[in-house]
Formats: structure tokens, C-alpha cells, sequence
């Protein structure tokens, strides 16, 4: 009998018994989020404050996932590029994954999909603002390991859009993940960080 569980419910533990998935702390193996960067343009900065401004404004409320979607990642795509060819941008896909050794099905729904074709690069995962990010990470590793084209690295992003969190998961013997640290809207100009970042991921994988 096939057992189905919803992704929201998965746990890092249930990722390594089931998937064999195991963590590389190295920073070697996730450099993508390291290094530097180009800086930003004027324009790019001056969005990026006025995103902070509107998040100072949501924060005096209790915002969802919907409004961080709106208000945070939606600027953070555009001034990436990856709103743009050979981008695909796409919400709420449905996407099983299944541990074919003991009839276990993990199915939930990607809050956004960045595709380049049929290769992944962002698996966005937006949790309310009251949550820590950290929650979120089984989920969107989860949708990772259903990537159909184990020979690229996948990348993620985890946001309750404030707090942000990438992450890097490479199909070797078994699958593998590296995560970056912990960026926090206003503070250490850590929005920006967070845009440098995209931009190079999405540099990185237009190139593959």
C-alpha cells in the first residue's frame, strides 16, 4: 500500500532515512552564494529600499504568503532577470516524489518554480512572516529531489520575506545539500546580498 505523505509534514530526518539525502557543510561544495559580486546599480538599490519600505508597512500587520510573494519576491525576480527568456516563472505546481523502496509519496505544491527549460533553478518556498525560514527547508528540499534531470544541481530559496536562506542540492551517489546562511532584510544591507545572489544564479545557470 502506497502511503502518501503531504510535504508540509516531511522532516529533514524523513529525507535521510527515505532519500538518503545527506548535508556537505563544506563551503567548497555551495560557493555560488559566496564571493564577490558586481555591485548594484542605483535603480536596483533604490527598488530594493522601496520594497523595505513596503515590508515596514506589512509588519505592522500579520502578512501570508501571498503578500511576501507580492510585496518581496515578485521585485526580487524582476531585477534578477528571471521573470525573462530563457526563464520560466510558475506557481503552485503539484509535485510528488516517491521512495520507491518502502511505497512512500511525498506530495505538496512549489509556491514558485523558476525553470530554464527543463532545468530547475529556484524552488521559492514562502512561509508567513511569523515563521522562521528554517521550516521551510524539508519542504523545498523535498521539491528539489523531484527534479527530473539529476545531472545539474538544483537551486532553492526559503523566505518568510524577510529572512532568506539558498540552498544547493546535487545529485552524486546519493543526493546532497548545501545551505547558505541566513540573510535578514535590514540588516548588514543583507536585501542586497540576497539580489546579488540571484543574479548570479541566474548568470550561472543561463550559461549551462
Amino acid at each position: 500500500m502506497v502511503q502518501t505523505i503531504p510535504a508540509t509534514k516531511i522532516t529533514l530526518y524523513d529525507l535521510e532515512q527515505r532519500f538518503h539525502l545527506t548535508q556537505n557543510p563544506a563551503d567548497s561544495f555551495f560557493q555560488e552564494w559566496q564571493g564577490d559580486f558586481p555591485p548594484l546599480s542605483e535603480l536596483e538599490q533604490q527598488r530594493l529600499e522601496r520594497v523595505q519600505v513596503a515590508v515596514d508597512n506589512l509588519e505592522r500587520r500579520s502578512f501570508l504568503e501571498n503578500t511576501v510573494k507580492l510585496a518581496v519576491l515578485a521585485p526580487l525576480l524582476d531585477l534578477s532577470g528571471l521573470f525573462f527568456p530563457p526563464f520560466y516563472v510558475s506557481t503552485e505546481d503539484v509535485v510528488n516524489i516517491e521512495a520507491t523502496d518502502d511505497g512512500l509519496t511525498i506530495q505538496g505544491r512549489i509556491d514558485i518554480l523558476v525553470m530554464k527549460e527543463v532545468l530547475w533553478l529556484l524552488v521559492i518556498e514562502s512561509k508567513r512572516a511569523e515563521f522562521s525560514p528554517k521550516v521551510g527547508i524539508p519542504q523545498a528540499l523535498a521539491y528539489m529531489l523531484a527534479s527530473p534531470h539529476k545531472s545539474s544541481p538544483v537551486y532553492g530559496l526559503v523566505t518568510n520575506g524577510t529572512d532568506f536562506i539558498f540552498l544547493k542540492l546535487a545529485f552524486q551517489t546519493s543526493p546532497c545539500y548545501g545551505r547558505s546562511r541566513q540573510f535578514v532584510l535590514g540588516q548588514d544591507r543583507d536585501l542586497e546580498r540576497v539580489l546579488q545572489i540571484l543574479k548570479h544564479l541566474a548568470e550561472t545557470v543561463r550559461e549551462t
